[in-house]
């Protein structure tokens, strides 16, 4: 088959963890389009905003030359970043509501200010703007996903995949996220991949280093559930496994009419937010 990117399923982190917690949170996030609008809709809420906010200002300096990272406050930059999920942009239902996650952001910012460790050093950045690469060409699947920071190593030539968490909770021991990620920084860049962590911005001053995943083991892994994916989609069956869960329950509320609708993000989505009360459950999402 030839390449063609345009009829390509394309599966991520994001749509892969969708699919293995619900395939149909998976159908209203990834694959639904509002028939008025013609848009992908998207339900934000504060712990989604808070992570969105404290990723652009701690993955924009990976762009900067070494020397320049910590000239200007990441307060400042904070600030400016805020302001694009300030209030219901932000699924914030009051004003002490936004003001307690916007603090967490800030001291999230203030402990890499005070402990910026491996951000001081030099930065890879994989060329394309979103990365990504065929994981099988035979069954048109693309993989795809942005890494958060890799660190260069210049003894060895090599880099180390570094992802910032701003969620309570630790990342699952089953995630296929350093696996995702290892594919992608494997074969998105030349330079061999020598190490993994994950820095929890909330509770740690320094990284967690993390086993690195083995490869072939990972392809297979990411490979069996993006073919699922593929096949849901051709059956167009995409079903809850337990005939309504919280992931897909929360989206059917905008197909309802219950949600309420706040304005389209950068990539045209509808986004919407509903009223509810914050969880521990729902602050453990991993962002």
């Amino acid at each position: 088959m030839a390449r063609d990117k345009y009829s390509a399923v394309w599966v991520s982190h994001t749509s892969i963890s969708d699919f293995l917690t619900c395939p149909r949170a998976y159908y209203l996030k990834h694959v639904y389009r509002d028939p008025n609008t013609k848009h992908k809709i998207k339900m934000i809420s504060p712990p989604l905003a808070l992570g969105q906010a404290v990723h652009e200002v701690v993955e924009s300096l990976s762009v900067l030359p070494t020397p320049d990272r910590f000239k200007e406050s990441l307060i400042i930059k904070f600030e400016k970043s805020w302001q694009k999920v300030a209030g219901k942009l932000g699924g914030f239902p009051s004003i002490d509501v936004e003001k307690t996650y916007k603090k967490r952001g800030e001291d999230m910012l203030l402990r890499v200010m005070k402990h910026p460790g491996v951000l001081k050093n030099q930065a890879v950045k994989i060329k394309q703007e979103l990365p990504y690469y065929w994981i099988s060409e035979e069954k048109n699947i693309i993989l795809c996903g942005k890494i958060d920071w890799l660190e260069y190593l210049p003894l060895t030539d090599s880099v180390h995949i570094i992802d910032f968490k701003t969620s309570k909770g630790d990342e699952k021991s089953d995630s296929l996220q350093l696996p995702i990620y290892n594919l992608l920084v494997h074969n998105c860049q030349k330079r061999k991949v020598s190490g993994a962590s994950y820095w929890y911005l909330e509770k740690d001053d320094e990284l967690t280093p993390k086993i690195l995943p083995d490869l072939e083991e990972s392809f297979q892994k990411v490979l069996d559930v993006a073919t699922q994916m593929k096949i849901a989609r051709q059956l167009k069956i995409f079903k809850c496994p337990h005939n309504g869960c919280y992931a897909c329950r929360q989206m059917e509320t905008i197909l309802r009419g219950d949600a309420e609708f706040v304005g389209l993000d950068e990539y045209k989505y509808d986004v919407y937010m509903i009223k509810t009360n914050i969880t521990d459950e729902q602050e453990s999402i991993v962002l």
